[in-house]
């Protein structure tokens, strides 16, 4: 069995190892100069400088961790975030700490009381069920929250008014009728000891797999009307495809939207903030600032950190831009099904990831499905 898997970022990567390890020939294409995809990171003044943003591994599913660990030492890491919230700094998600950071002391008991009551210690409450509440000052708190917090960051990562977005991005990010400060609550929170990079040298590190990087797959693979093509001839090995569906055909149902991300590196005096990532809720142009040197619990103290700012813009193809999020709606939905469909008709042409199945997924799941895949595929050829 061959395969043909384009993108080597963590999809890619994880099913090109599964497909290695079961006697599959893998030849891996990456259209940027190296591998790891966005979770790629560089070592810089002793901390992992993650140069598409900062990446925090978190899951429950202990399976993801057992591969991955094959490849990679890891370091407890609890990812912590706080809201610059006119000049004060509160946890988020917001919880009951953050209730008593924003409202005056005898409000803030009132609504915690209610709080508790109405929904239960340690409850993870989204957003726009608070504000369907009963209760008129619950209603009016959790608007609070919804402006202040949510609609300004929302708007900014999105670029979209927060109801043209679908629902679901708005259930990620629940109030907590608790004082958990974790960014995340899942059972396995690690980052990996000598970087991401490094998890994905060894992971593709394997006599059955070819890598080829800084090659554009587009050239060499089409698929059209007539089948799947690969450096111009009928292509019968099987091809997983991590890019965006509508490229790969020509945008021939219109072009997929998509947000992209601009980054601004600074190495800066440190300590610089409170917090590993300080997210501007209600103010800036930029979402958030990371401080690489909190991501790690092994950097010593030093005089500089190094830190990012984060702007988000709209994707736009063809201007050297890479497309970080789908922006999911029921009519980006309806159009990506036609890609889909299309594509489906190729038993051995198979989408994976984030950008092939055009939903935002985690590291985990994106592992979680190309694994599944991988199985599926050679358990496929026994038959």
């Amino acid at each position: 069995m061959k395969a043909i898997i384009i993108g080597a970022g963590f999809s890619g990567a994880a099913c090109a190892r599964r497909l290695a390890e079961q006697g599959c020939d893998v030849l891996l294409l990456e259209r940027s100069a190296h591998i790891g995809g966005n979770a790629y990171d560089e070592k810089k003044n002793g901390a992992f400088v993650h140069r598409y943003g900062p990446h925090i591994f978190h899951t429950n599913n202990e399976q993801v961790v057992k591969f991955l660990s094959r490849f990679t030492e890891w370091f407890p890491y609890e990812h912590r975030v706080l809201a610059d919230l006119h000049g004060v700094f509160v946890p988020v998600p917001f919880n009951l700490d953050s209730l008593h950071k924003t409202f005056p002391e005898d409000k803030a008991a009132k609504l915690e009381a209610v709080l508790l009551r109405e929904y239960g210690e340690g409850k993870k409450v989204p957003i726009l069920e608070l504000r369907k509440n009963p209760d008129a000052d619950v209603r009016a708190f959790a608007d609070f929250v919804f402006e202040n917090i949510f609609r300004f960051y929302t708007e900014k990562q999105w670029g979209r008014k927060i109801e043209q977005l679908d629902p679901s991005i708005m259930q990620r990010v629940p109030v907590y009728v608790s004082r958990e400060d974790r960014y995340f609550t899942d059972t396995f929170q690690l980052q990996p000891k000598d970087g991401f990079t490094a998890l994905f040298e060894r992971m593709l590190d394997h006599p059955n797999i070819r890598i080829v990087t800084g090659t554009d797959a587009l050239t060499r693979l089409r698929v059209g009307e007539d089948g799947v093509f690969f450096d111009g001839a009928p292509c019968t090995d099987e091809v997983i495809f991590t890019g965006q569906a509508d490229e790969l055909l020509g945008y021939r149902f219109g072009k997929l939207p998509y947000r992209s991300l601009r980054f601004e590196f600074k190495t800066v005096p440190a300590p610089f903030q409170p917090a590993a990532v300080v997210n501007y809720t209600v103010s800036e142009a930029y979402t958030r600032i990371s401080e690489f040197d909190k991501f790690t619990v092994e950097r010593p103290a030093g005089d500089t950190s190094e830190i990012v700012y984060e702007y988000p813009q709209e994707y736009e193809a063809g201007k050297g831009m890479i497309a970080y999020y789908p922006v999911v709606n029921e009519e980006n939905l309806a159009l990506y099904e036609k890609y889909r469909a299309f594509l489906a008709r190729f038993p051995h042409f198979h989408l994976l990831g984030r950008l092939g199945n055009y939903r935002y997924i985690n590291m985990d799941a994106a592992v979680a499905d190309a694994l599944a895949l991988a199985d599926r595929l050679t358990a496929d050829r026994e038959d």
